[in-house]
């Protein structure tokens, strides 16, 4: 046992001494020993805690006083310590932003030592780069200006010397396969002489176009001057005293245009100037040679009929301007000019047959571009200057021995369409005239004025010629404008038949038929686009009727305007005749249909701000101001009138008045009015009696005896039955053809009825109503006799008992008209 405790004392060292992990096998030992053994051990162990807590006492109990001390001194130096941190904190925090910039210097540093490096390494790779390049730039140059066999030099430097030491880059790697294409295009030197040269002459196609065609136009103003003069000398001899002047005017006129030809002539160049057709010559020279003749001719053959297709094809925007057709036209002429140029002075390369193929090609071509491309232009001017240039393309390529015929029918085709665009523009001109009309007589101050207006227009008018000065035409400033239209027309339209070879009789038809579609479709359409604007007033349209007649008048003076400026008479049997005659008698019946609108829509605007009291007990004792200003209205409107023919301001009148009896009678038999009192009735009987005071007025002459006034006979006659109260005589007179009430209907009457009974049940009572009408009952047995078949069944309805007396008693005074219109109480809505 003795010898257990010292075991013990060790175990307790190793365990306090020893790490938590390895504790196991010491505990394991104990386990290991003597029985009981750890019984003593646990003694041990707890006298030995004892003895740890004995002395863990006394070292709190001896330093306590420190510790309690030492808390107090932190307590104090706490503050201190809290603004150490603060500055400590705020010394951290501008050492940050101090390094931020430290830190950014050193990396702009570093960037800049590695872009110096990069750059030192770049010098280096292209200093070794530069040799290899300037190598490649002289074979170039070499190439260029044709030195190749030094350019073959340079290829071998190249390959053996320069290229290795840079074959790792990508660029060396292009110049070793270009080196293998290079050799190739220098043994083929030839052909490639032949495609600079084509490509020389595709360039210069245009100005050699336009010089040829230039030369042409020169050649036929010569032809055109010389033969003048000759027929100038041919007169000299006939009439040698008087134009010894003119024949001087002449000879100078010709002289300044033959030096002005001389001096044109030095400043024009020819293809060959334009062109060197040097390489040509040598390459069919070298392929000849070589035996290699027949490849050369089909490639070139080939190659200029690859550009012929080209230049066949044009702009898409060539329509737009005549520079664009120019262009096109020089371009083409100037390709058939070198071809028959190439046919002159070599043999064998090019033949006539080829020529003549490629012609006939082409010009199918052309035609098709002309033809698609002239349906684009708008413009009459641009038309007109493609019809020129086609006239000079077509000379210049005649010269050259090319058949050209299918172009100047294609000139025809040309025609109508620029027919259609001189419409188009005169359909513009027309409308700015009829926007620019006052729509008033022309006014003439003095014989000067007036002369000036006759130089435009071709007006007589004996009555007018009569009267003294100031005096006004009866057309508006529209209508010699319209004639000086016309006539430019023909004038635009006579520009086209130049130069096209055709007899003045088929000019002469051409220009009718335009003339015919300028006025029937053009004209005719302006003036009833005209007519249904809707600031047109009646005003201005009587000044369109009259305007059109006078134009009407003056389409023969145009037939003698075609005669005489194609010398063709009018008595020639295929003369076409101006349909001018149709197209303003169109135009006045659609004028005047327009007046009887507007004059019905006037009409309407008064009577909507008519203000009624329809349920006043009397009458104003005078006419609505409304209807006196209507009536003032149409009296000063049918005052214009009085240049219109008769007929149509009867009819306008005519109309108006039935419009507006049919207008007050609507008013009357309105859905929405209810009731009307005597006194509406005598009021609206008021402006009844000054409409026909107005149609006795005989506002427009022409009327026989009161046929204006039977167009207010339903009013008036509807009126007098309700004024007068004269409903016996109406019942009495019913169906009878001497009927003093024969145009009021029978609902039209009970539907006023109805409204005037109910504006007495308004102001009175009941049963005075009932006195009122109650001798209607006399008459009803007539109209049962009358219309037994229909009145039959109501006489048991109307046997009601006197509960139902006040029902019954209001259908038996209206029994009467109900079986006038033949239809039962319920029926109308009186149930």
């Amino acid at each position: 046992m003795a010898e257990s405790l010292p075991e013990h004392d060790r175990i307790l060292q190793e365990i306090e001494s020893t790490d938590t992990a390895c504790v196991g096998p010491t505990l394991r030992s104990v386990y290991d020993d003597q029985p009981n053994a750890h019984q003593r051990f646990m003694e041990k162990l707890d006298a030995c805690i004892r003895n740890h807590d004995r002395e863990i006492e006394k070292m709190c109990n001896f330093h306590h006083q420190g510790f309690v001390d030492a808390i107090t001194e932190l307590l104090k130096v706490r503050a201190d310590a809290e603004k150490l941190k603060v500055q400590v904190t705020d010394t951290n925090r501008r050492l940050q932003d101090a390094g931020k910039e430290v830190i950014a210097q050193t990396e702009e540093i570093i960037r800049c030592r590695v872009q110096q490096r990069n750059i030192t390494t770049v010098v280096e790779k292209l200093q070794l780069c530069l040799p290899v390049l300037e190598m490649y730039s002289k074979l170039k140059e070499q190439m260029k200006v044709k030195r190749y066999y030094s350019a073959l030099k340079t290829m071998e430097q190249l390959e053996n010397l320069y290229l290795p030491r840079v074959s790792q880059y990508r660029f060396c790697q292009i110049m070793i396969e270009n080196l293998p294409k290079l050799r190739e295009e220098i043994k083929e030197i030839s052909m490639s002489d032949l495609k600079d040269f084509l490509e020389s002459i595709r360039k210069h196609s245009d100005r050699i176009g336009e010089t040829a065609m230039k030369q042409a136009q020169q050649e036929k103003t010569f032809s055109t001057t010389l033969q003048k003069h000759n027929n100038v000398n041919y007169g000299r001899n006939m009439h040698l005293g008087r134009s010894r002047i003119l024949d001087s005017k002449n000879e100078m006129t010709l002289k300044r245009t033959f030096e002005e030809d001389d001096d044109h002539d030095e400043e024009v160049l020819t293809a060959q100037d334009l062109v060197d057709f040097s390489p040509v010559y040598r390459c069919l020279h070298i392929y000849s040679v070589l035996g290699d003749g027949e490849i050369f001719e089909n490639y070139y053959r080939k190659q200029r009929r690859k550009q012929a297709r080209l230049v066949l094809q044009p702009q898409s925007s060539m329509h737009e301007t005549v520079e664009g057709y120019r262009r096109y036209f020089s371009q083409i002429v100037g390709f058939f000019v070198v071809e028959d140029h190439i046919l002159h002075v070599t043999q064998g390369l090019v033949t006539r047959t080829y020529t003549d193929e490629l012609w006939n090609m082409a010009l199918s071509k052309i035609i098709a571009v002309l033809r698609t491309h002239s349906s684009y232009c708008n413009d009459p001017d641009l038309v007109l200057e493609l019809k020129n240039l086609i006239v000079v393309f077509a000379d210049t390529l005649q010269g050259y021995g090319f058949p050209v015929n299918r172009l100047f029918d294609l000139l025809f085709e040309i025609r109508d369409q620029y027919n259609e665009t001189l419409l188009k523009k005169w359909s513009g001109l027309f409308r700015d005239i009829f926007e620019a009309d006052n729509y008033s007589p022309i006014p003439v101050a003095n014989e000067e004025e007036y002369k000036i207006v006759i130089s435009k227009f071709p007006f007589q008018d004996s009555e007018l010629d009569k009267q003294s000065f100031p005096k006004k035409l009866p057309m508006s400033q529209s209508v010699p404008q319209i004639y000086i239209q016309v006539k430019e027309f023909i004038y635009a339209s006579l520009k086209f038949s130049e130069s096209l070879h055709r007899s003045s009789t088929e000019i002469d038809d051409m220009l009718r038929k335009s003339t015919n579609l300028l006025l029937t479709r053009t004209l005719s359409s302006c003036l009833q686009n005209l007519i249904k604007k809707p600031h047109i007033g009646l005003t201005e349209l009587v000044q369109i009727i009259i305007n059109t007649t006078h134009l009407e008048l003056a389409c023969k003076y145009l037939e003698d305007f075609i005669s005489n400026i194609t010398n063709i008479s009018q008595v020639t049997v295929h003369t076409a005749r101006l349909y001018g005659l149709s197209t303003f008698k169109d135009a006045r019946h659609a004028a005047e249909g327009e007046i009887y609108t507007k004059l019905n829509q006037k009409i309407d605007e008064f009577i909507q701000i008519a203000d009624y009291d329809w349920t006043m007990s009397e009458s104003d004792g005078r006419a609505s101001g409304y209807l006196m200003d209507l009536i003032n209205f149409l009296r000063s409107t049918f005052q214009v009138f009085t240049h219109l023919p008769g007929k149509v301001a009867q009819t306008a009148c005519m109309s108006a008045c039935q419009h507006l009896s049919t207008s007050l009678m609507q008013m009357l038999l309105d859905t929405e009015l209810k009731q009307i009192s005597m006194g509406a009735i005598q009021q609206f009987n008021l402006d009844v009696i000054q409409c026909e005071l107005f149609a006795s007025s005989e506002p427009v002459p022409g009327f026989q005896g009161d046929t204006l006034q039977l167009a207010f006979i339903d009013l008036r006659q509807l009126l007098d039955l309700f004024m007068v109260w004269d409903w016996s005589t109406y019942l009495a007179d019913y169906g009878q053809a001497t009927s003093k009430y024969l145009r009021v209907n029978p609902s039209t009457a009970l539907t006023l009825l109805e409204k005037v009974h109910r504006g007495y049940v308004a102001l009175i009572s009941y049963r005075m109503f009932f006195l009122q009408f109650i001798t209607f009952s006399e008459f009803r047995f007539k109209i049962l006799r009358k219309r037994s078949s229909v009145v039959e069944p109501w006489g048991s309805w109307c046997s009601l008992n006197s509960a139902q007396s006040r029902r019954s008693t209001r259908i038996f005074v209206f029994l009467p008209l109900y079986a006038a219109v033949g239809a039962a109480p319920a029926e109308v809505g009186f149930a």
